[in-house]
Order: C-alpha cells, then structure tokens, then sequence
C-alpha cells in the first residue's frame, strides 16, 4: 500500500492569515498553483485560499471607481476557508483519491498533529494515473505479428 508521502508535494507555498488578498493572488499567478495553504506562525494549519476563493472575493472591475474594495485592503483571515478536509500523512493514497473524488475536491492538506505536512492534489493523482498508463503501455507485447512476417 503506498502512502500519501510518496506523492505529496512537500515545497509548500504558504501564507499568513494576516496577508492581503492581493498578496495570495500575486502567489498564486507567480508560482501557477490552484491551492493556497494558510498557517500561522507555528506551521499550524489555519485556513485554505484556492483560486476560485481569491476570485469569488475579489471586487469586480465593472464596479464603479469609487466604489471598488481594494483587494490590498482585505485580510485572508476574512475570506479563507476554515472547514478544510485533511489527510494523515499515513493514510493511503486510494482513500485520499476516493475522498477527493467523493466531495469534489481539488487537494487535500496533508497534516500531522495539526501542523502542515504537505499537500496532495487532483493533479499529483493524475500524475500517478499517466505513470501507471506508461508502465502499462511499456508491459504490453508489440503489436508486430511475427506470424505474418516473411
């Protein structure tokens, strides 16, 4: 049985709850990731800021000038999510893929006693499933048949 450590993305791009809004939106688009982990200052698991999150709350620029809330101006302990599902870092890599699946989630933090560990994504499973697919493809007998060779 593998584990979730063998997949898990460990090079974590983190962020305070006390950061702006601007602040995980610039993290996001510089580092192209979908998922935000927020902790505070013990590594402890607060909050998650996904892309969806940062742009659900961000002000539309169709709103008139004077009226735009800026999103420098808004703290992520205001707008991240609090009810986050976790995973030990033991559990099993097919229960984390069928609770993904499950509750239509993208990512699972990856925690042990509260402190963040790492995180697992619908994309590391996707790796997984291309891996798998090569190895497969790499075992399968050429399509040569030698019965109709000259």
């Amino acid at each position: 049985m593998f584990s979730i450590d063998a997949i898990m993305t460990t090079d974590l791009i983190t962020i305070a709850p006390s950061s702006t809004l601007a602040e995980a939106r610039a993290l996001l688009q510089e580092h192209r990731i979908h998922h935000l982990p927020v902790v505070d200052a013990d590594h402890t698991l607060v909050g998650l800021m996904t892309l969806t999150d940062v742009l659900a709350a961000s002000d539309s620029s169709l709103r008139d000038e004077g009226s735009r809330i800026r999103a420098a101006n808004i703290n992520i302990s205001e707008v991240m999510v609090t009810d986050i599902a976790t995973v030990d870092e033991n559990a099993s890599l097919r229960q984390a893929a069928l609770f993904l699946e499950k509750h239509k989630i993208g990512c699972l933090p990856v925690v042990s006693n509260g402190t963040l560990k790492g995180i697992i994504t619908d994309s590391d499973f996707v790796a997984v499933a291309i891996n798998l697919l090569e190895q497969l493809e790499s075992s399968e007998p050429d399509d040569f048949d030698e019965a109709g060779a000259a």
